[in-house]
């Protein structure tokens, strides 16, 4: 049985759902699932690079002809969209369940994206309709990632999640890769002021397929049965369990020792996040910031400054730009796809200090290499992506990371506000960076930015190293007790060290 009652509280419940999703085998039915949820990231890096791509066509008098900085503030006002997404459908994805959010938010994505391309110039009035569609998209995109992150860290089963979140975040690069190739067909092959529309449009068709895929699959059953929902807990289960029976799997008993003991409670806010993050987890929480805040403003500061680095520094013609892009974007992907799974095997301490140190190492090398002249645009190029092979995976490790290290009635709350807090410090990157580069007459200034960003990266892993979580293998549960727990009231008392125990629960083994 899934969940019945338990005497020892009125409202309790004794629960052996997350165990049953735990011991599932990986089968066809876990590939659809992530494909339809994990598509998020893919549709960002679509997003992002488009509206770059776009960018200097936007400024042409036979599109909106609009000015530099009116181009600049689009990026600005998506990314603000982006954190304020995360922060209200955050709220919303651990009150009204994963599944309601994860089509609302991209049904808000959909709805942004797609008018965005409907802007007729730049008059005042269409000039305001443009900045209020890309934060509509930008809402969309950031809701997404803490209801998905949430939603495919509750159903995979445990020894897949390590690997299956960090390829998954990875994606985001085949959206870049993506969303360069097809804008770069797109401007060629079309008239620019139909082919800048059409970029905006792939989005939403993309977003329309997976929005169909995402109306088969079930609810969180963890989300359920922390919410009081036991029935409708046990359809979900059942169901995940009759889809992986049906792939040709038997499925064991599970052992009634592995069940929990939870109690419905209600919603808690922000101020209880506030409350969780710093008097239960405050080594977790500067882990989380100081991840999240290291890979944005690395991320943030290289990427959105690449093509300014190829051009006056290496002279790149801007039609050849979009070659390097894809290079780059290459690089990034494979690290999550080939690595990702050693976050499950080698265990997350090791590989996330590993991927943070030796990028930043990595990454410091090359700014010697840049300060001396030594580099080529291809080589350059090269030394990129070497890398962000590596830094890609310990940021893919940085979601994966904020979504299973803190208690399920919190978790997309978490997600959100340790993303916002991400995304504010990363945009900090590409204002410092541009000031570096000026016009390139200076190449020791940006060596200077260099070696900040590879120290950033460096330091993440040292926070690793002494705050970081050995979650690997381990049920969620395990890691990050339930804030409605029965049990919970005997591991949140404060220990000599000054560690709670409620962060005890969840450090290495």
């Amino acid at each position: 049985m899934g969940v019945h009652a338990s005497a020892a509280a009125p409202r309790a419940v004794r629960s052996l759902i997350p165990a049953r999703i735990d011991r599932l085998p990986w089968s066809p039915f876990h590939t659809r699932m992530v494909g339809a949820l994990g598509a998020v990231w893919i549709l960002d890096g679509l997003e992002i690079t488009v509206a770059s791509a776009v960018a200097d066509t936007l400024t042409q008098p036979e599109t909106l002809g609009l000015s530099s900085t009116q181009v600049g503030l689009l990026a600005t006002v998506y990314l603000l969209g982006e954190v304020a997404g995360a922060l209200f459908f955050g709220r919303l994805s651990d009150r009204l369940g994963r599944r309601n959010l994860f089509m609302i938010t991209l049904m808000v994505y959909l709805v942004g994206s797609g008018l965005t391309a409907l802007t007729l110039d730049n008059s005042g009035g269409w000039l305001v309709f443009l900045y209020a569609t890309r934060f509509i998209a930008g809402m969309g995109i950031g809701g997404e990632y803490a209801a998905i992150n949430s939603a495919i860290d509750e159903l995979i089963p445990a020894r897949f999640r390590g690997r299956v979140d960090i390829m998954v975040n990875g994606t985001y690069w085949f959206g870049a890769i993506l969303g360069t190739l097809s804008t770069f067909i797109l401007l060629n092959a079309f008239d620019p002021g139909i082919g800048w529309r059409i970029g905006f449009a792939i989005g939403p068709v993309l977003g329309i397929v997976i929005l169909f895929v995402r109306r088969h699959l079930p609810e969180s059953p963890r989300w359920q049965v922390m919410h009081g929902r036991q029935e409708a807990a046990e359809e979900s289960i059942s169901y995940l369990e009759g889809e992986v029976r049906a792939s040709g799997y038997d499925l064991s008993p599970v052992d009634e020792s592995k069940a929990i003991d939870v109690k419905a409670g209600d919603d808690h806010g922000y101020l209880a996040l506030t409350r969780v993050l710093f008097r239960d987890y405050p080594t977790r929480s500067i882990l989380s910031a100081s991840m999240m805040i290291s890979q944005s403003f690395l991320y943030n500061a290289i990427f959105f400054t690449y093509t300014l680095v190829l051009g006056k520094f290496y002279g790149v013609d801007s039609n050849d730009v979009p070659l390097f892009l894809i290079a780059f974007a290459v690089g990034n992907l494979l690290g999550p796809l080939t690595i990702g799974h050693l976050f499950d095997t080698i265990g997350r301490k090791i590989m996330i200090a590993t991927t943070y140190i030796i990028s930043g190492v990595l990454l410091a090398i090359t700014a010697f290499l840049f300060n001396a002249g030594a580099l080529t645009a291809i080589t350059q190029t090269i030394a990129w992506c070497i890398v962000f092979f590596f830094a890609s995976a310990g940021a893919s490790s940085a979601y994966l990371t904020v979504s299973e290290i803190f208690p399920m009635e919190v978790r997309a709350k978490a997600i959100a506000v340790f993303f916002a807090i991400a995304q504010l410090f990363g945009s900090l990157g590409p204002v410092i960076y541009g000031a570096l580069i000026g016009d390139g007459s200076d190449p020791f200034q940006l060596f200077l930015g260099y070696l900040l960003g590879a120290g950033v990266m460096v330091l993440g892993g040292i926070v690793a190293i002494f705050f970081g979580v050995a979650a690997e293998g381990r049920s969620l549960e395990e890691i990050a007790a339930p804030l409605n727990s029965t049990g919970r009231e005997h591991s949140t008392g404060r220990g000599r060290t000054g560690t709670t125990r409620a962060e005890g629960a969840g450090s290495p083994r």
